[in-house]
């Protein structure tokens, strides 16, 4: 009876962990990947490749950000589970040794007690009493070492799907690149006048002379949309997955302010229009990079600069998540994410860029413009 007792004890803590909460998010992470891998597929045979491609891109940042944050929680859940374990060794040795003997010992001498017919009743109700929480010991062990075992699984087998990924993310990037240098289907608001764009280029020492210059380098002016993005101010999303860094007129460590946003970002993310508008100038600008001018509404510039290449051409109207460019940088390799994510460690962002908003060629607040999405520091 005893014997059966206690195997009805451990048959009832059998239901496994098998959706703990980091191990569920870094499986669901593995199933964005797919998505985008699917999605990428069908992006090369699609009649609109730039935007399909974009959102293949984004896609892969979702699901390689999502499983880095997967695996690091896992590993910080399955550190704390071995210390639990460690800590517990000797309170678990002799709960094992309880079930042994429970499994073990000859059922008429534990169902039988020295003192007599009496003795034996109240063991018995001892042993109903305790019976529960044992149970409940017994099952909670159970599922926590199953845990246990999961994640150890699920961060031994992250590197082919971190792979997997990685391989995909540059791709599409690539795809992207090459759609865009392609694409010919864009309305255009006016030809740029290149001899003024390059004598501008060429005079200015300040991003408020050339923003103040821009429109000297106009040629023919075109019948194409203008956007006028105004309802939208405030509501705008970051033009790129990050964190703000810096927010207007905050001085950095050196005591430099700049009337604008520093935004960190990961290696190779992609920047996007946060609202339909007009590129007014795309390439490198004095100390700040590689350089995307857009104006989403007459008489208003949203500047973005420290990319790693740059996508569009003046003059061109590009429409909501149009693919600006991407920041510079190089991916992590495999063995950088795994080493990163097994010390617990989120995902550096390596990349900075600046975000600054002119209206009537004085800069203004972001955050009158865009949501403040990813907080700052």
């Amino acid at each position: 009876m005893i014997r059966a007792l206690a195997l009805l004890l451990l048959l009832a803590a059998a239901p496994a962990a098998a959706q703990t909460g980091p191990a569920a998010a870094a499986e669901a992470a593995a199933e964005r990947l797919d998505r985008a891998a699917r999605l990428l597929a069908e992006a090369e045979s699609g009649s609109d490749q730039v935007a399909a491609l974009t959102e293949t891109v984004r896609a892969y940042e979702d699901g390689l950000d999502a499983m880095r944050d997967g695996l690091r929680r896992a590993a910080i859940r399955e550190r704390t589970l071995s210390v639990e374990f460690a800590a517990r060794r000797g309170e678990l040795s002799r709960l094992l040794g309880v079930l042994t003997t429970l499994s073990t010992a000859p059922t008429p001498l534990l169902l039988l007690h020295p003192s007599g017919p009496t003795g034996t009743a109240r063991s018995g109700m001892i042993l109903s009493e305790a019976t529960p929480a044992l149970q409940r010991e017994v099952a909670r062990l159970t599922e926590q070492l199953e845990e246990l075992e999961l994640l150890r699984a699920l961060q031994t087998s992250a590197a082919d799907t971190l792979e997997a990924g990685l391989l995909g993310a540059q791709e599409a990037r690539a795809a992207l690149s090459q759609a865009i240098a392609e694409r010919r289907d864009l309305p255009r608001r006016y030809t740029e006048d290149r001899a003024a764009m390059a004598s501008l280029l060429a005079s200015t020492e300040t991003l408020t002379a050339f923003a103040g210059g821009l429109a000297e380098t106009v040629g023919e002016e075109l019948p194409g949309p203008s956007p006028d993005a105004t309802a939208r101010k405030g509501t705008l999303a970051l033009p790129a997955q990050g964190r703000v860094l810096r927010g207007y007129a905050q001085a950095d460590a050196a005591g430099v302010a700049r009337p604008g946003w520093l935004i960190a970002t990961r290696a190779q993310t992609l920047v996007t229009a946060p609202v339909a508008a007009t590129v007014r100038y795309a390439g490198p600008l004095l100390d700040y990079g590689n350089v995307v001018i857009i104006e989403p509404a007459s008489d208003v510039l949203f500047v973005f600069a420290g990319l790693g290449e740059v996508y569009g051409a003046t003059g061109e109207v590009v429409p909501e998540g149009a693919p600006l460019g991407v920041m510079g940088g190089a991916s992590a390799d495999i063995d950088a994410i795994l080493t990163e994510t097994a010390g617990g460690a989120d995902a550096p962002l390596s990349e900075t860029l600046y975000v600054e908003v002119r209206e009537a060629q004085e800069t203004v607040d972001p955050g009158t413009w865009f949501a403040e999405f990813g907080g700052t520091e």
